[in-house]
């Protein structure tokens, strides 16, 4: 188990628990009401007369240009770094006051969906302990509060409990906050976390004497990851690029300095492709520095028994090969993609890392099966993978050199490894989940094979398992690929065309939108709707190539996927052609865009979370986040070939005079993934260009970043105000 970050494990339950009250799923994270569709024309009361005029961003001259080409855009002037522009700001709050006024009405049905969504959050909870160096780690919710406490007993789950970090003190006084990740000294008693008050995921490093519970002096910003060393002296740390925020610089943080402001520089990561972490092994006898490109990665590892040492290249970097390493007694563990697209699981001895020709195989590749990742423990080795697009666990006896893969009886499901820090561990730690199970902590006895069931999540509110029903199917794409598709309705509803859809996927970045429980999706599903997860080209569902089909000069294949599974399921009479909604966020956001202006007429309203929606000025600005480690995801468009293909889907540069579906746009202020002026500046072109007048909605948070809201109370705000919308254009807001 890699400890990046150390904390992962918390972290991993943490985001688990919200993605189970998310209707995206965990990957993450992670996101039309059109006269077109039937040629029928909303209704009049499902659509509230406009209480404030609509806003209309004034159009300013600008050019943006690049080799291939100039283009206009009028709204440019929305951007604002600083965001401090009045005149940004004061559009902002009257899109804001505009949404608020179009969705008066529904203000009941808001603070009812509200109430169900909180009413299916277990108030008093707490995570399974796992052992980490002579602790039982665990985290827990009390009643009434928004955020987790951290905490531990030593030697034993009944010794008393130690709290490590209530997150709700620290978050009293601030709209937003977010613990970005933490981590325990090898002793045992300093706790180092990121913080983050703003939303902009640039983190302030705090240090923490559990002894005594006093707070150390040391603040650093502009942080992105941090790891201790072997002992309580040295903290390795990433800091970002002050412009860019990239994180480039690995610093080791000496705590018996005199002023500990800023540490010694390991390593900076010149090269703009390559994002840097840091964190630990397996073992707790390495750190680790890992460098990652969008095809490419490297690590450097340090022993802790020298930490003020040079880290050793583990293996040079090579375009298109990435990898992984882990350490486990005498050997090497490594998860590698060379000559193997779907990676393969390799061991090598300690001092041979840097021969690649030494690398022998553990788990060959295999064509049809994608290695996510690997717990490597003394007595076997557990593999996360993923076959026929469902996520899986393996297996692998050292001695014997077999593997067996555990089993599930659903047809759609999850399965991830989750807990195993303890290498002389005979029991394997994976949680399992569907779109019908609640997440599930079980540990398996690895020889026997025997199960236990630790913990079940459970969700109040009257919920059965067996009122759901999941099916898998595939739809042929227009290419003639086969798209798995995840769906879930409840029993009593028919899958004979009467029943809305609601369409989700995500499908970029390689990242897999897995058939995952979610709590917030039942207010929908309850009431009749279809709920689907299009499993496009651009993750990783079936494989690298899914992924290579899906980015570059293949993105288009992403949007023609969702269009595709949509018709099919129109087509093959399974939901109500006339009531089709769908959702998509950040990247997703971006294919809500591009379908907005490919098949309008297929959607009635459409919502789009934080989308990245302009494309092309992005990618041509290296001063924004993001842009020079996505060039291999999206293209540089400098390059003119790129520059077109990139032009002829961007939703911002593609909206012409046509009818759009109902849209639904949400951003945050302090966004750094996707900045708040991309979705002004297309909703400010759609305002500008459309001919239809349905509804036109943009909320921006002026407290948050690209996650949203935190705390796990007021996200649920934001929720209720998307579905009453959804319900609404439905005509079910009764």
């Amino acid at each position: 188990m890699i400890r990046l970050l150390s904390s992962l494990v918390l972290p991993l339950f943490i985001a688990l628990f919200l993605a189970a009250c998310s209707p995206s799923g965990p990957d993450s994270a992670e996101q039309h009401a059109a006269d077109a569709v039937a040629g029928l024309e909303v209704a009049p009361d499902q659509v509230a007369p406009a209480a404030v005029e609509e806003p209309l961003a004034e159009q300013r001259p600008h050019v943006v240009s690049a080799p291939a080409g100039d283009r206009e855009d009028p709204w440019y002037w929305l951007r604002d770094d600083e965001r401090e522009d009045p005149d940004v700001l004061a559009y902002l709050e009257a899109e804001n006051a505009y949404a608020e006024a179009r969705l008066a009405h529904l203000s009941d049905l808001r603070e009812t969906l509200f109430s169900e969504l909180r009413g299916r959050i277990v108030e008093d909870d707490s995570t399974v302990p796992y052992l980490d160096r002579g602790f039982w780690y665990y985290a827990r919710f009390e009643e009434g509060k928004e955020y987790p406490i951290f905490a531990r007993r030593e030697g034993s789950r009944d010794a008393d409990e130690q709290i490590v970090l209530d997150v709700n003190r620290k978050a009293e006084e601030h709209a937003f906050y977010q613990v970005g990740g933490w981590d325990v000294s090898a002793s045992g008693r300093y706790l180092a976390w990121l913080e983050d008050t703003v939303g902009r995921r640039q983190f302030v490093i705090r240090i923490k004497d559990l002894e005594d519970g006093s707070i150390r002096d040391t603040e650093i910003s502009g942080v992105s990851s941090l790891s201790w060393g072997g002992d309580d002296r040295f903290l390795y740390y990433v800091s970002n690029h002050p412009e860019t925020l990239r994180s480039w610089q690995v610093r080791r943080l000496d705590l018996d300095a005199d002023t500990p402001e800023a540490g010694e520089l390991v390593h900076q990561e010149d090269d703009t492709a390559f994002y840097t972490g840091v964190g630990r092994s397996g073992s707790n006898e390495y750190v680790m520095i890992y460098l990652r490109s969008t095809v490419a990665s490297e690590m450097r590892v340090l022993p802790t028994s020298d930490p003020e040492g040079e880290f050793a290249v583990f293996f040079p970097r090579e375009r298109d090969h990435e990898y992984q390493a882990d350490h486990l007694d005498d050997r090497w563990i490594i998860r590698s993609n060379y000559q193997a697209p779907n990676f393969r699981i390799m061991q090598v001895e300690l001092a041979g890392h840097a021969d690649r020709s030494a690398w022998q195989d553990v788990i060959a590749h295999d064509e049809d099966v994608f290695i996510h990742g690997f717990d490597a423990l003394r007595g076997f080795l557990a593999v996360s993978e993923r076959s026929d697009g469902l996520r899986r666990i393996r297996i692998h006896d050292w001695d014997s050199a077999e593997s067996s893969i555990l089993s599930f009886d659903e047809p759609a499901y999850a399965a991830y490894l989750s807990g195993n820090t303890d290498q002389d561990s005979d029991r394997l730690r994976f949680i399992y989940t569907s779109l019908t199970t609640p997440m599930q902590t079980w540990e398996i006895e690895v020889a026997s094979g025997e199960r236990e069931l630790l913990k079940q999540n459970e969700v109040p509110g009257g919920f059965d398992m067996a009122d759901y029903v999941t099916r898998r199917i595939w739809v042929t794409a227009r290419d003639g690929e086969q798209v798995p598709v995840s769906l879930l309705h409840h029993r009593n509803t028919a899958l004979d065309g009467s029943a809305p859809l609601y369409q989700y996927a995500y499908g970029s970045y390689g990242a897999s939108s897995d058939p995952t429980f979610g709590t917030d999706r039942l207010s929908l599903v309850d009431r009749g709707f279809v709920y689907a997860i299009a499993h496009i080209r651009g993750g990783q569902e079936m494989g690298r190539r899914w992924y290579d089909d899906g980015r570059m000069l293949n993105k288009r294949n992403t949007f023609y996927d969702f269009i595709d599974v949509t018709r099919h399921l129109v087509d093959e009479g399974l939901v109500d052609g006339e009531r089709v909604f769908a959702m998509g966020g950040s990247a997703g956001g971006l294919l809500m865009g591009a379908v907005a202006n490919m098949a309008p007429e297929l959607y009635l309203a459409l919502v789009a979370r934080v989308p990245f929606v302009d494309v092309v000025t992005t990618m041509l600005d290296e001063s924004i986040p993001l842009t020079t480690n996505e060039f291999d995801e999206w293209g540089n468009p400098m390059d003119p070939d790129y520059y077109a293909y990139m032009l002829s889907y961007s939703p911002y540069d593609n909206v012409t005079a046509h009818d759009y579906p109902a849209i639904l746009v949400t951003t945050g202020l302090w966004d750094s993934q996707v900045q708040y002026w991309e979705p002004a500046k297309w909703v400010a072109r759609l305002r500008a260009t459309r001919t239809d007048d349905n509804p036109l909605l943009f909320h921006t948070n002026m407290d948050a970043g690209h996650g949203g809201a935190s705390g796990r109370f007021r996200r649920l705000e934001e929720r209720a105000m998307e579905f009453a919308f959804l319900l609404d254009l439905a005509g079910m807001a009764d």
